[in-house]
């Protein structure tokens, strides 16, 4: 990988429970591929994934990878 793709990438951490949230809500922290709670993954900075964040943004903790 070089410096320019490495910048467009986002490592997402689910912080808080799925516990009690809408499916919608749920739904777009499983398509993130987050499964367990502080699990982390690196997602593509992407408009999709970005509004998948947004959706979710109060239970998961975003970086620039």
């Amino acid at each position: 990988m070089n410096a320019a793709s490495k910048s467009r990438e986002l490592r997402v951490t689910l912080a808080k429970s799925l516990a009690g949230q809408l499916r919608p809500i749920a739904a777009s922290v499983r398509g993130l591929g987050l499964r367990r709670l502080h699990q982390t993954v690196t997602v593509a900075d992407t408009a999709e994934n970005r509004g998948m964040i947004r959706a979710a943004r109060h239970l998961v903790k975003v970086e620039n990878a």
